[in-house]
């Protein structure tokens, strides 16, 4: 379920718009419709309050003045680890002909 401090992508008419935070979710004083405060992620910042129903929250499609949207949770996705060489190393070992090596050490003041 999509809750406070996610991110969401908002989809306007089936294109992706703008990504936004949900900053708050309040209770309306109809059963099953919330109050969301969302901070839209662009220059400048701004931040909309829209009253919608749990499963819009959720990613279900709705229409606001006629036009088509629809809120779209996104989920960092996860890195493969890569083992990553040691660069100095490779370098002090094979360095590039006609180069020559400088080590930051020898900048350090003593």
């Amino acid at each position: 379920m999509t809750g406070e401090n996610d991110i969401v992508l908002i989809h306007y008419e089936d294109r992706p718009l703008v990504f936004a935070r949900i900053e708050n979710i309040a209770e309306d004083y109809k059963p099953g419709w919330n109050h969301v405060k969302l901070l839209l992620l662009q220059i400048p910042l701004q931040t909309v309050t829209w009253i919608l129903r749990n499963s819009y929250i959720d990613g279900d499609p709705f229409t606001m003045d006629g036009k088509n949207v629809r809120l779209e949770r996104i989920i960092c996705p996860e890195e493969p680890e890569e083992q990553v060489p040691d660069t100095e190393a490779a370098i002090e070992s094979n360095p590039a002909p006609g180069h020559k090596v400088i080590s930051f050490s020898d900048f350090k003041k003593k």
